[in-house]
């Protein structure tokens, strides 16, 4: 080989790299200064400061105007780490009562750039958090000492009622996961993490604006660039108005006190819930500052489940509630009249299988066997549908048993307003085939009659079925927001949902669950609701779920009959016979509702059932 040869290839070579480099910079030009704005803030952030206005979270009334939740002053340091310098840390951390530990982590947290995406050290990046008034005037007062940092109005969420800590919900600062969701968010902000602020964030959080402030060469602030004409205000976040009656769950809470379970209140003619319990409850106030999180973690390590929202959560077996649901099937498909009887000698007996009852007349037709809650009558009514011939299969007569339940707002979720809303179960016959392997019949599966066995709802769920029946046949997603200032609500809200049931069955079991407030049958499970609402039409239901300890007490009911403003649901855990504390607590968030407030009598009567306390197993709740 020549040595030209050799040094033409080398020649070729060296080239050919040049330009390979040369094209390699011009691309990374381009992209930094064409595709990229990276360099152009950076360089930027040198002559100006962005400083982020933070809106006003918009406030939270009750359905009468009375405000539940608002804003007040707190304050948070932030700094930008290539303007700190000379920082006398001792100083620093003995201002603001924190240990040079606490200083070093939150430094080190903040420049780790998978706990806080987007960090850049030329701008604002969050220190520490919801000073009060109090600590933020000792800091600013040497904040002139420590070069960088700076000092960020916010607001946090105050109270006014200790009340409604689930339903309300809390905010707290964002997780990565919300910052990787939303770019709205940055380190630091803060967002809605429960209940409505959950549910309604983007209405409530209002829009961010911006002064771009201009700096010399020291980094000192010289005023607002062009005399502000580009600067951006910050929008306020909307304000809400709650379908919630706050007296009306101040009611509840204190009935509820020392008891596990749930109550629920539903306008039935526009699905706005008047009030929402979940007991045991907490203190909103603890979810308030800089010590949310600790408090959270207790609250979450407590047994008895305070941050467990049962009315929307907890599924339940509804237990004799449930009848009526099976009545209006039983009507509907033709299964029954009013006027069938069935016998009844303590219970449901057919062969080996026993179902217990409690005693009363026999045989019953449907409005007394609703009033007494007859167990036999709803269990025939199920054995006769599962095994009619017009189905031609007990699987093809559960399916159309499912989609009656279905449609009465059973075994799925109602899509209400809140997070974390469970949808309880129906079975089907898929469940049972697999169960049994395809050989079952109406006995094997009588339980769900009485609303036992596989069958679960939420208390939200029985307190639609009431609403449902008061509304003789339809019912409107319930929801717990009443208006959104300057919005709609989403269309749902308003939709009227109508069951595969006829109007004309829904009067006879109104009827029915009449009989068993007055008694007028001979005997009725609701009375002690007529002695409460004295002059009011009010119908009722109870139920006693069976549980591996004492019975579960719950009830339904809504008043006044024929022109009714309120739906109800009552649950209690362990609490025994539905009339023990079912009835009388929905009868009394009936009568606060309707007369606005308790007569001294029923005043008398809610003090003591408040007193009452439930003892618990040791088991986890």
């Amino acid at each position: 080989m020549s040595r030209d040869y050799t040094f033409e290839n080398r020649k070729f070579i060296i080239g050919g790299a040049a330009i390979v480099i040369v094209v390699i910079y011009v691309l990374r030009l381009f992209v930094l200064q064409i595709m990229t704005d990276t360099y152009k803030r950076n360089a930027d952030s040198n002559a100006f400061l962005n400083k982020i206005q933070y809106p006003s979270r918009g406030a939270i009334y009750d359905r009468t105007g009375k405000l539940l939740v608002f804003n007040q002053p707190a304050y948070d340091i932030t700094f930008i780490p290539r303007e700190v310098s000379d920082l006398d840390t001792l100083d620093f951390c003995t201002t603001l009562n924190i240990t040079k530990e606490q200083f070093l982590k939150r430094m080190k947290d903040v420049k780790n750039r998978w706990m806080n995406p987007g960090y850049s050290s030329y701008t604002h990046q969050v220190f520490m958090t919801q000073l009060s008034a109090e600590e933020c005037g000792v800091f600013q007062e040497k904040l002139f000492k420590f070069p960088g940092f700076y000092i960020q109005r916010r607001t946090i969420r105050q109270y006014t009622y200790n009340a409604a800590a689930l339903a309300l919900g809390d905010i707290g600062e964002v997780s990565i996961r919300d910052i990787e969701n939303d770019d709205y968010y940055n380190r630091g902000d803060y967002i809605g993490k429960q209940g409505v602020e959950k549910s309604y964030e983007k209405y409530l959080r209002g829009e961010k604006g911006v002064e771009i402030l201009l700096r010399d060469a020291h980094g000192r602030i010289q005023g607002h660039y062009k005399n502000g004409t580009l600067d951006k205000p910050a929008v306020p976040g909307k304000n809400l108005t709650l379908g919630l009656d706050i007296n009306l769950q101040l009611l509840g809470e204190r009935l509820m006190k020392n008891k596990i379970g749930a109550i629920v209140a539903i306008e039935p003619e526009t699905g706005e819930i008047l009030c929402l319990i979940s007991s045991p409850t907490f203190d909103p106030h603890l979810m308030i500052g800089r010590q949310r999180g600790k408090n959270h973690q207790i609250l979450q390590l407590d047994k008895r489940k305070p941050l467990f929202n049962r009315a929307i959560m907890g599924v339940y077996p509804p237990g004799s509630t449930f009848k009526t649901a099976q009545a209006l099937t039983f009507l509907q498909e033709g299964i029954i009249q009013p006027s069938t009887s069935f016998p009844c000698y303590h219970g449901f007996v057919y062969g080996g299988l026993r179902v217990g009852c409690h005693s009363h007349a026999s045989p019953l037709s449907l409005i007394p066997a609703i009033a007494t809650s007859c167990n036999a009558y709803f269990c025939w009514g199920l054995f006769r549908m599962l095994g009619d011939r017009k189905y031609g299969s007990p699987q093809k007569a559960l399916t159309v048993w499912k989609d009656h339940m279905v449609s009465q707002g059973f075994g799925y979720k109602l899509d209400a307003d809140l997070p974390g809303e469970k949808r309880g179960l129906i079975p089907n016959a898929k469940f049972y085939d697999k169960a049994y392997r395809g050989s079952w019949n109406g006995l094997t599966v009588i339980s769900i009659a009485i609303g036992q066995g596989e069958v679960l709802s939420t208390p939200l769920q029985m307190a639609n079925l009431a609403a449902t029946i008061a509304n003789r046949g339809y019912y409107i997603a319930p929801h717990i927001v009443k208006n959104i200032q300057d919005a709609s609500l989403d269309s749902i809200y308003k939709e009227r949902h109508y069951t595969t049931i006829n109007r004309q069955y829904y009067d006879i079991v109104a009827e029915g669950m009449r009989a068993a407030v007055t008694g007028t049958t001979g005997s009725g499970t609701c009375r002690i609701a007529a002695s409460i609402l004295p002059g009011v039409e009010v119908c009722g239901k109870t139920g006693t779920a069976q549980n591996r300890g004492h019975d579960h007490s719950a009830f339904i009911g809504f008043a006044p009959m024929n022109k009714p403003r309120i739906a109800v649901a009552v649950y209690v855990e362990n609490g025994g016979w539905g009339a023990t504390y079912g009835v009388p607590f929905g009868a009394l968030i009936m009568e606060q509702y309707l007369n606005g407030k308790l007569s001294p009598t029923s005043e008398a009567m809610a003090e003591e059932l408040s007193n009452k306390v439930i003892v618990y197993d040791n088991e986890e709740r």
